[in-house]
């Protein structure tokens, strides 16, 4: 054989043996405490890990916490994220500060175009939790874009920055759908749905929106624009018709932002973190961001493989559907704070 098909054999074997291994230790151990040490070995542990980004005091610590891509849950641990935004990942962080009483200081870097209702609104539900409980103070730096839901998660910070550049706003909800109820008809084809009530299937594809569906789903979404009105009003200690004026759906960039009170001041993460450390007193603080702790063999094709073959990683399939479902589908539209021109 050549080079090559032996090491697609030696690949080959020692997928097999990990593969019996982990099967045998599952079946010997009901409680999985014998599979998960030897998991963990393999692949790492899930719990974020601290990277000194800047060295200071080891009792004052700033953390950064970074909010990349949309703001989705695909299921995924922080071991096993397909990259981007992990949501389990972001409120391990986010429960590690809680109880980390050398937390002095939180800078907040977004760059979402915001994303599930839910998600975003655990997320802001837990940082102030931190303000409020732990009196951490939190100062939002907004990059390309914070629109949405990424404005949405910034709105309650004690400063927000923004780049003059930065594409912000987008203050709403929006549920996407489509009907195609008229090409059906064109074909010959009729909804055949037997359903319990008028409304069961509100939002169907295969039927013509009657004048009741639009009203029901519009009062459903006007309810969740009135708590994003009510949430940047109180953190921005504005009135809520003030807020409805601004909240249109409209995006503004950085300069516009602060000229109508949504930004505090223009400036990138370096100088957000520069004015968290001198307003809270905090020079000396040591800068600490959080990572994963995966092994080198949890990023190679055969630690993906065995971690798929254990079924503790999603498969590409099963990770398309979790973002399905997270976003909703032509035929179960989803609620979303999310910029409507994604």
């Amino acid at each position: 054989m050549n080079k090559r098909r032996w090491v697609a054999v030696v690949i080959a074997i020692a997928l097999l043996f990990f593969s019996v291994l982990s099967s045998t230790i599952s079946r010997r151990n009901d409680n999985k405490k014998e599979l998960s040490q030897v998991n963990e070995l393999l692949y790492g542990s899930d719990e974020p890990q601290e990277k000194v980004e800047e060295s200071g005091s080891s009792n004052k610590k700033i953390v950064k916490l970074v909010v990349e891509g949309t703001i989705v849950d695909d299921g995924t641990s922080g071991l096993f994220s397909s990259g981007g935004y992990n949501h389990e990942s972001f409120m391990k962080q986010l429960a590690k500060i809680k109880k980390d009483s050398t937390v002095k200081g939180v800078l907040l870097e977004i760059n979402s175009p915001g994303g599930s209702v839910y998600e975003t609104a655990e997320i802001t539900r837990a940082l102030k939790e931190l303000q409020k409980e732990k009196k951490i103070p939190i100062y939002a730096s907004m990059e390309s874009q914070a629109a949405s839901g990424g404005y949405y998660i910034a709105a309650n910070s004690d400063r927000i920055y923004a780049t003059e550049d930065t594409m912000t706003g987008s203050i709403g909800v929006i549920m996407s759908s489509m009907n195609y109820s008229g090409l059906m008809e064109k074909l010959g084809i009729t909804d055949a749905t037997i359903k319990s009530g008028a409304l069961k299937d509100i939002g169907s594809s295969s039927r013509p929106q009657t004048k009741e569906d639009k009203e029901v789903l519009q009062t459903f979404v006007d309810s969740m624009y009135g708590r994003f009105v009510k949430t940047v009003a109180e953190g921005r200690k504005m009135d809520e018709a003030q807020v409805r004026k601004l909240a249109d759906g409209r995006i503004y960039d950085g300069a516009q932002a602060v000229e109508n009170g949504l930004v505090d001041n223009i400036g990138y993460p370096d100088q957000a973190l520069k004015a968290l450390k001198k307003d809270k007193g905090l020079n000396d603080a040591k800068v600490v961001s959080y990572t994963s702790g995966s092994t080198n063999f949890m990023n190679t094709w055969l630690g993906n493989s065995l971690a798929e073959l254990q079924g503790i990683k999603p498969s590409q399939e099963d990770l398309i559907r979790n973002i399905v479902e997270s976003v909703g589908t032509p035929q179960a539209p989803k609620a979303m704070y999310l910029y409507g021109g994604e």
